[in-house]
């Protein structure tokens, strides 16, 4: 067998195992420089630090973390925006890590983003029929068909077809993010990257634009990458969520598991910040309040980088990196002191095969274990606010 059949072999068995995206031991570090004449390196900013996960074909992962903790730079290093430092991306089992323009320009059809901003996103100086007619004239779609097209985006995206000739300052903010899907779907791609797609609007807005998504899944059996600080917003949309602290995984679980059962004292505290409408149970509720500043990402801490935060750090957690923990269930949580798991649980626990190469083989003693029966009070307390609450 050729190399190249090899090649396409192992992207056809990718495909098959219904894996789309994979990220493998990836980094990605900014360079800081200094000096006149001649640049010279003198730091680092690890933004993305030895992370490792995979999107299965039409999943929705929601990535999240507070600002800083290098979600953006995952997604748009997946996109192949920026370079990676480090580690192995793969789309549909190719690696694409290093791969050039000619190289990435088929793939740039299948894999499609919709940024932040809605107001810095779309060209002020452009009409509508331009803004998501470009990908189309781009990849060859002929000219007098542009224009049909466009208008059937906009009535898949719940925009008039009267929208056309329009400029962007026209339109309202969640219009303009209507905009930017339609012009995602454009090519038709298999994966979305949404990069915090609805933080810049009204919670009312919010609402219509996470319906939209939902049903444009459905209907095109699209694969999304959900990037979002909200907890509660990523909640309605993920099947997985995966949370990043400091450019490292601090814990992977399925969706409804991570809200009634998280194990990191993090995800734990992320949930804690979560506001419920009763304040009644809002008192009552435990809470972790994590106190000061992420550390600088230039020098991040030994061991597990959230420990100078964490209210149950101990020496182990400032001298050894933990590894990331595989639980029953599928949930995976680097951390020493789990919550929320009991002993058996703990007992039953391997190390994960997506562990960062910098890490331990230290997995928590089955005594760390707090017993499964908080696992039903901490949903209660934690429950966050939905549309049927």
């Amino acid at each position: 067998m050729s190399a190249s059949d090899a090649g396409a072999a192992a992207s056809t068995e990718s495909s098959s195992n219904g894996c789309l995206v994979e990220v493998d031991h990836l980094k990605v570090f900014f360079p800081i420089k200094e000096g006149f004449f001649i640049d010279r390196e003198v730091a680092r900013v690890h933004a993305v630090n030895d992370v490792t996960f995979q999107v299965d074909e039409g999943e929705t992962l929601g990535l999240v973390g507070e600002s800083g903790c290098g979600k953006t730079t995952m997604s748009r290093a997946i996109m192949r925006l920026i370079d990676a430092t480090d580690g192995t991306l793969r789309f549909r089992g190719e690696d694409i890590t290093r791969a050039g323009r000619k190289q990435l320009e088929p793939l740039r059809r299948e894999m499609q983003m919709v940024f932040q901003d809605p107001f810095a996103s779309l060209n002020p100086r452009k009409r509508v029929v331009q803004i998501i007619g470009q990908p189309l004239r781009l990849h060859g779609t002929p000219r007098d068909k542009i224009e049909g097209r466009v208008q059937e985006l906009l009535r898949q995206v719940g925009l008039s077809p009267e929208h056309l000739n329009r400029y962007p300052h026209e339109f309202s903010g969640g219009q303009r993010q209507r905009i930017g899907v339609a012009r995602a779907l454009a090519l038709e791609p298999r994966l979305i990257v949404l990069d915090e797609p609805v933080s810049a609007l009204d919670v009312s807005v919010q609402a219509q634009i996470i319906n939209l998504l939902d049903d444009l899944q459905d209907e095109f059996k699209l694969t999304y990458l959900f990037v979002a600080h909200d907890l509660s917003v990523v909640r309605h949309v993920s099947d997985r969520i995966a949370v990043m602290y400091l450019g490292k995984l601090m814990e992977v679980s399925p969706s409804e598991e991570l809200y009634t059962k998280p194990i990191h004292p993090y995800t734990f505290a992320l949930l804690s910040a979560i506001p419920i409408p009763d304040p009644d149970e809002n008192r009552r509720r435990d809470r972790i309040v994590v106190s000061g500043e992420p550390p600088n990402p230039i020098d991040p801490p030994s061991g597990c980088v959230f420990h100078p935060r964490c209210p149950s750090a101990t020496d182990i957690c400032r001298e050894v990196e933990p590894p990331l923990a595989r639980y029953p269930n599928g949930h995976l949580a680097a951390c020493h002191h789990p919550m929320n798991v009991s002993p058996e649980e703990i007992q039953a626990a391997v190390k994960d095969e997506t562990s960062p190469y910098s890490c331990g083989d230290n997995l928590p003693a089955p005594s760390e274990g707090n017993g499964a029966a908080s696992a039903p009070d901490a949903a209660t307390r934690l429950r966050p606010t939905t549309p049927d609450s």
